[in-house]
């Protein structure tokens, strides 16, 4: 009688987990393509060094892929970072930063940086505000994020917007999107 217990609770405690890693929030769509991108002043790190991040600052300098990821060390997100990384000196070519946010600390986000962004670009810490701010937390208790990259233009609007949980798909859709935006501006110029 014990074994049937332990077995049905096992069997309810992990339907319960895949519901909490599946569900989404409310507000768990994305933001659309024209929509103003929220401000985001926060901590960030580059190769293990702690600096104050603040959006609208970074888009001064070209647009900005901003990146939702779940959590630091897990596989899809070291996936996720090892090709931002792998891809930025392609990004830069374009003109573009590549920031990933996570709900992690900013001690993980600090060795995440170094190890699996490869000292390529900076990831910053995104409260349960910036998560809903982006409609990117993964569940109302949470403070994790779905898999979301935005490329946010100079103007700060949203250019492109991609969610999958598939981390693959997210640097070739974003760097596509930024060398468009290029060609643009670089057409704008007199």
């Amino acid at each position: 009688m014990n074994r049937w217990i332990l077995i049905i609770m096992s069997v309810v405690l992990l339907a319960g987990a895949l519901y909490v890693f599946q569900s989404r929030s409310d507000n768990a769509e994305p933001l659309e393509p024209g929509a103003q991108a929220p401000d985001i002043e926060t901590t960030g790190a580059l190769a293990g060094k702690q600096f104050d991040l603040k959006l609208s600052e970074q888009l001064k300098s070209g647009p900005v892929v901003l990146y939702f990821f779940p959590q630091a060390f897990t596989e899809g997100c070291t996936i996720e970072a090892n090709m931002f990384a792998e891809a930025s000196a392609d990004f830069e070519a374009a003109g573009a930063t590549v920031i990933g946010m996570s709900g992690d600390s900013m001690e993980t986000l600090a060795k995440f940086s170094v190890s699996e962004c490869r000292d390529k670009f900076a990831v910053a810490r995104a409260d349960e505000s910036v998560m809903d701010g982006y409609q990117v937390r993964m569940a109302p208790t949470l403070a994790l994020a779905n898999r979301t990259s935005y490329v946010i233009d100079q103007d700060q609007k949203i250019a492109f917007v991609h969610s999958a949980q598939d981390p693959r798909g997210h640097v070739t859709k974003t760097l596509k999107k930024v060398r468009e935006l290029s060609k643009e501006n670089a057409l704008d110029q007199p």
